[in-house]
């Protein structure tokens, strides 16, 4: 291929992911992306800040995306509501491609930094989804309160579908996670229903 060819951002993309899972994210350097990609370093550094930024790329796409679902939720709903509807597009989005989501997911979590990177992407996402629900007219602490309850679900979601092999349907996980919690916030026995006697 030559390096002029388009989509030089999925080309470099897919060269780390595959080096990523074969030699580990540490021992993976900026020339062999390149290389494996048949592109320059100089052209890998106009598409990505550095080696690690490859796993995060789409995420500014996957924020879009929350901040316009609570935009265009109805008058009607709630904060919840809109919040919940919002990561369900996103889980949408993520189960599109559930091999790459996976073996992204795989590599993040055996490496400390890209972890810590996570949290600080996820938090970014609840303070985006946080300043919506405040455009729509939520009042503080309403509003983050509820888009990091809503980041937190995601999470835990996510986790859920990512750990229990043939698991769909994220979207439907995530909204099944946000029904239980407006249960458990409810439902004073939902707990003890769940536990047995105490």
């Amino acid at each position: 291929m030559g390096r002029w060819e388009p989509d030089a951002r999925g080309r470099l993309a897919k060269a780390a992911m595959t080096l990523y899972a074969d030699q580990g994210f540490d021992q993976t350097t900026v020339a062999e992306i390149a290389a494996r990609a048949g592109l320059t370093e100089r052209t890998f550094f106009r598409h990505f800040a550095d080696k690690r930024e490859v796993l995060f790329y789409g995420m500014e796409m996957l924020q879009d995306l929350l901040v316009r679902t609570v935009a265009a939720a109805p008058p009607s709903a709630t904060a919840m509501d809109a919040v919940g509807a919002a990561f369900e597009a996103a889980g949408a989005v993520l189960q599109e491609n559930p091999e790459r989501v996976r073996l992204r997911d795989a590599i993040v979590s055996t490496n400390a930094e890209l972890r810590e990177r996570e949290l600080i992407k996820l938090a970014a996402l609840a303070s985006a989804v946080a300043s919506a629900l405040r455009d729509r007219g939520i009042p503080e602490p309403t509003a983050s309160l509820a888009a990091e309850t809503g980041a937190a679900v995601f999470k835990i979601a996510f986790a859920r579908w990512i750990s229990e092999s043939g698991q769909p349907d994220l979207p439907g996980i995530i909204h099944e996670s946000i029904s239980e919690l407006g249960g458990m916030l409810t439902d004073p026995l939902a707990v003890a229903e769940r536990t047995g006697p105490g």
